[in-house]
C-alpha cells in the first residue's frame, strides 16, 4: 500500500520541507485537523486566481466554524499561530 500524497513517507513535489531556510517560519496543518483539507483547497483557490470558488469554500468554512465557540484570545495556541503568522510577514519582507 502507498502511503497518501502529501505525506511523510510520500512528500508532494513540491513538498517545503528540504526548501525551508534555517530561520524561516513555517505552518503545518495536519489532516487530523477538522478544516484542514478545507483550508488547503481554500489555499489552492486563491493561488490558481479562481475568486468564486474560493469564496464558496471559505462561506463552507465558516459554516464549519460558526456551531463552535471562539478560542479563548488569551489560548496559548491562539497567541502562538498569529505569532507565526507575524513572524512569516517579517521573514519575507527581510528578504
Amino acid at each position: 500500500m502507498t502511503a497518501p500524497l502529501g505525506s511523510k513517507a510520500n512528500p508532494s513535489k513540491f513538498d517545503p520541507y528540504p526548501k525551508l531556510g534555517e530561520n524561516e517560519p513555517y505552518f503545518v496543518i495536519r489532516a487530523h485537523d477538522p478544516l484542514s483539507s478545507a483550508l488547503v483547497e481554500l489555499h489552492a483557490y486563491i493561488g490558481a486566481g479562481q475568486s468564486g470558488p474560493a469564496h464558496n469554500k471559505l462561506a463552507e468554512i465558516m459554516a464549519l466554524t460558526t456551531p463552535k465557540p471562539p478560542r479563548p484570545s488569551d489560548s496559548p495556541k491562539y497567541r502562538e499561530t498569529f505569532a507565526i503568522s507575524d513572524a512569516m510577514e517579517k521573514w519575507r519582507d527581510a528578504q
